[in-house]
């Protein structure tokens, strides 16, 4: 395969623009992939040039991500043909890929930690020989080249997620990757890392590079891509030019009807505090502090939102709440709806919590483990909860099983019966059995942890719906997310994470006109140094 060159370039954006023919970088013809009876991909084309950015839009199933793992070797297809600049080839493994120079980016990076940029970067390589100096000042090249930021010599443990995702971009490139396939790459970025990423992958599209994106933001499909093409049910809808569509048009073409996109928040009534948390501080098994002084209020009838980059205390948060992770010292206290009583929370299992009276439910970040169980149906995992009577979208909670069928109708949960084992159903089904069984709880405190974390646009508003709903009903809902735009959407107060230390919160319906802004700001929270945290908590209580 040739180095690309400007013409070739040149070429490529009147094929975008112009329609001139001019021969796809890959070109997928009648591509089927099945797996048993189920079908992941049925016919697709799809063509992809030079010096371009193709976008690939669907709902959760519509074969995205098979598709692309046959482009990238992992799968091989049933039927239909993959070309090359023209010539149709074989790839039947990940090292096909790398000869074809195409290189996939994954959502959960494979860095080993004790290794450098540089030395992660070459692992694998079998070129006879082993000069790291050659290899860094290359790794630098590539760098100045394309706009990456980042110390060759720097240990992965040290990286942030930004920097581990620029480890895995370099890695292709140093393979001499001419079509690049990135899956969901900003699902854990900053505004600020995002548009970084944007500013180098426009630089990699300028050089001749063919990129494709799996991404489920609109808003950045339609600000960084030329093109993009949409998948429904495994089989391909079409594909139009980025200038010429917009967010509503993409979300029919993906669902097959028109979707509201607005997020309706409704202002809190009659608020009071109902969760106070005071000075939490905890350690992870290696000893590293996780939680730094963490202190908030939670009230009834509003949503609070968590932000922060991965890892920055979230996780923890919301368990050690939950019961589930040990505490050093700081206090939570619970206060009663009905007589204003208190309970101390602290280092108390579940079942204590549940004990007390205490009407909890927490939507973890891990849907299978440590909320549902995998092997058993939907029936037995309602059997898992204590149901209390109550008023909602639930009506019948007589049994587990007239339960558990009132979720699969309310929710759209795709699955052959009640009885079929939740690992079988996809991620979105998943999300959607664990939120419905939780809502079903009739909590006071409703925690979620990234609930729409990979899920299609419909099932994504049929979750903040229900979210809202519960904030309506008098509910305390504490929202942990990664979108900010959806955050700042459906959030009454935005609390910042950075580093297990609370950095700031702001207050989305203070300024609902500059929203770019307060995502810049917000931005900034997610990365700073926090000085001195107790200040964010008293801000908070007298501003």
């Amino acid at each position: 395969m040739s180095e690309p060159t400007a013409a070739s370039v040149s070429e490529t954006q009147a094929s975008v623009t112009d329609n001139t023919p001019v021969i796809p970088a890959i070109e997928l013809r009648n591509i089927t992939k099945t797996f048993g009876d189920v079908v992941a991909n049925s016919g697709i084309n799809l063509s992809v040039y030079r010096g371009e950015i193709l976008s690939i839009l669907g709902e959760n199933g519509s074969g995205k991500t098979t598709l692309m793992n046959m482009i990238s070797g992992i799968y091989y297809p049933d039927n239909g043909h993959i070309l090359i600049n023209g010539e149709e080839v074989m790839i039947r493994s990940p090292k096909d890929a790398f000869r074809y120079r195409i290189g996939m980016i994954h959502q959960h990076f494979k860095l080993i930690d004790v290794f450098t940029a540089t030395e992660n970067i070459v692992l694998g390589l079998n070129d006879g020989k082993y000069d790291l100096d050659a290899y860094e000042k290359r790794v630098r090249e590539i760098c100045d080249r394309y706009g990456f930021l980042l110390d060759p010599r720097k240990k992965i443990y040290d990286m942030s997620v930004s920097e581990k995702q620029t480890v895995e971009i370099i890695k292709v490139l140093f393979r001499g990757a001419d079509i690049l396939i990135l899956d969901e790459p900003t699902a854990v970025l900053t505004p600020q890392e995002t548009t970084r990423l944007f500013d180098v992958l426009r630089n990699m599209k300028k050089d001749g590079k063919s990129i494709i994106i799996i991404t489920h933001k609109l808003h950045e499909v339609l600000s960084l891509s030329d093109r993009v093409s949409v998948l429904c049910k495994g089989r391909y809808i079409g594909t139009v030019k980025t200038a010429e569509t917009n967010e509503s048009q993409l979300t029919e073409m993906m669902v097959g009807e028109k979707v509201d996109l607005n997020i309706h928040r409704s202002e809190p009534v009659n608020t009071e505090v109902r969760l106070k948390v005071e000075g939490l501080n905890c350690k992870n098994p290696d000893g590293i502090p996780v939680l730094k002084d963490v202190s908030f209020e939670a009230k009834c009838g509003e949503i609070l939102g968590i932000a922060g980059i991965a890892g920055s205390g979230q996780r923890e948060l919301l368990e050690a709440i939950a019961g589930l992770q040990k505490l050093d010292s700081g206090a939570i206290t619970y206060i009663h709806p009905d007589d204003g009583g208190t309970e101390d929370l602290r280092n108390k299992s579940p079942k204590q919590i549940r004990e007390l009276g205490v009407r909890l439910s927490f939507v973890p970040e891990d849907r299978l483990g440590m909320g549902l169980v995998g092997n058993m149906g939907i029936i037995d995992n309602m059997m898992l909860r204590s149901y209390r009577k109550g008023h909602g979208l639930f009506l019948n909670r007589s049994t587990p099983s007239s339960l558990a069928e009132q979720i699969i109708s309310e929710l759209q949960v795709v699955t052959p019966n009640a009885k079929t084992p939740v690992r079988r159903l996809s991620g979105g089904n998943v999300q959607k059995v664990l939120v419905g069984r939780e809502i079903a709880a009739a909590p006071t405190v409703l925690m979620a942890a990234y609930p729409v974390r990979g899920l299609d646009i419909n099932s994504s508003y049929l979750i903040y719906n229900l979210l809202n709903e519960q904030k309506e009903k008098g509910v305390s809902v504490i929202f942990v997310g990664e979108d900010l735009d959806v955050l700042i959407e459906l959030c009454d107060r935005i609390m910042v994470l950075s580093s297990g230390q609370v950095s700031g919160i702001v207050d989305p319906k203070a300024t609902p006109t500059r929203a770019n802004t307060m995502k810049e700001e917000i931005g900034l929270l997610m990365t700073s140094k926090v000085a001195n945290p107790s200040e964010n908590h008293k801000e908070e209580q007298h501003g």
